[in-house]
């Protein structure tokens, strides 16, 4: 394999819901769902029925013909949001690209091809897949130096950042791109006051509001998609990760007098949209677009953060907590700075697997239905992980209170 990743020492072999067993037997519980990826947990026995029920029929014909699992996923997307038209791909790169592409399009179309209209807004310390045009419009220069020529036109603001964002939308905007909650950039939410100056700036000057939900959609944040509780709708959203429960999926959602401006040949994807991934990503929708689920994701949030508030009185070792719904992240304390990684492998030699959000913050982005008695005792992990790393032997972890 090409050396692009830094994978840990164990190697998992199996899941069960939100255990995790590698190769030598031992088990973990998984706090990160394979970063955002596993709503369901590992072989979820609906989802596993919903994969191999359309394993025995059909697995790909090609964007030639479509499909009857494509089209019930492209319905139920569309009459549970805003949008009216989705367009599938394998990942949140390419519906990020086909977002981007799309808002370009739009603009040629209603201003003709000299226009100058072409500037994208996007924002520091953002992120929105690999691909050249997602990694340019993201905002961490390490994922784009060394790639150069980029995509021009891409001009990037101080997140929630209002002034900057009134300068700097303008006639000359085509869309703006921005998570509701930044993911890989430390898990920091935005304000609401700041998505709703970036509408009305977007109204104003006719450009397309993107949202990038790749890592907040699908329930992770309590509700089907964040901005449903942001008081803001966007022109575009984007959708991955969660959508296929592990099975590569991502779409763009949007009206459908935007999404008439792909026209046919415009745009497309082999294998995007295949009866396979559209069967599953039907089934993950349908089942986390429900009351239970949802409230559940927001209790198991309150949860995980009374968990992190109770072992930060003993450990002293957080400077803030911050997140929406089950993306949380933990900003290390001063005196830790720098060191999540160390955490990360502290954690996963006592048995629990977490995440990092940059060197200063660790992230949490468990199962939607992760069970309670793996909260706790993932904490308790957690706990003696964090005093390892502080070099003082752990105390017994006092009880946590869990809301009902």
């Amino acid at each position: 394999m090409a050396p692009v990743y830094a994978p840990a020492a164990i190697i998992p072999v199996r899941g069960q819901g939100s255990r995790v067993w590698d190769e030598q037997d031992r088990e973990y519980i998984d706090l990160t769902s394979g970063i955002a990826v596993t709503a369901f947990g590992h072989a979820h026995p609906e989802l596993v029925e919903a994969l191999t029920k359309q394993a025995g029929q059909l697995w790909h014909i090609g964007n030639v013909f479509t499909n009857h699992p494509v089209l019930r996923l492209a319905s139920r997307l569309t009459e549970s949001t805003f949008a009216d038209r989705a367009f599938f791909a394998n990942s949140g790169a390419e519906a990020n690209e086909a977002a981007l592409k799309l808002a370009r399009r739009v603009a040629h179309d209603r201003y003709g091809p000299q226009t100058k209209k072409t500037k994208i807004i996007a924002f520091s310390q953002s992120f929105h897949g690999r691909t050249l045009f997602s990694v340019s419009a993201g905002g961490q220069p390490k994922y784009s130096e060394g790639f150069g020529p980029l995509p021009q036109g891409i001009v990037h603001l101080p997140f929630n950042d209002i002034d900057a964002a009134l300068t700097e939308i303008d006639a000359d905007t085509c869309a703006v791109i921005v998570e509701p909650v930044q993911g890989e950039g430390g898990v920091v939410p935005a304000t609401r006051e700041f998505l709703q100056c970036l509408r009305c700036m977007c109204s104003k000057h006719d450009a397309l509001l993107v949202f990038d939900e790749v890592q907040t959609g699908i329930g992770r944040t309590g509700s089907l998609f964040a901005y449903m509780d942001l008081g803001v709708t966007p022109d575009i959203l984007t959708s991955a990760k969660a959508l296929g429960n592990g099975f590569p999926i991502g779409a763009m959602l949007t009206t459908a007098e935007i999404g008439e401006h792909f026209t046919v040949g415009t745009h497309g994807s082999t294998h995007g949209g295949n009866p396979l991934a559209a069967a599953v990503a039907d089934r993950v929708v349908e089942m986390v677009n429900t009351a239970h689920v949802l409230e559940g994701v927001r209790d198991r949030s309150a949860s995980i953060f009374a968990s992190l508030r109770s072992i930060n009185s003993r450990t002293g070792m957080f400077r803030e907590l911050r997140g929406s719904g089950l993306l949380i992240g933990a900003e290390l304390s001063d005196s830790y700075r720098g060191r999540s990684k160390e955490i990360m492998t502290a954690a996963l030699d006592e048995g629990v697997m977490i995440l990092n959000a940059g060197p200063d913050v660790l992230r949490f982005a468990p199962a939607l239905n992760i069970p309670y008695e793996c909260i706790d005792e993932a904490f308790d992990r957690l706990e003696i992980a964090l005093h390892r790393v502080k070099g003082a032997k752990a105390s017994a972890p006092a009880p946590v209170e869990r809301s009902a």
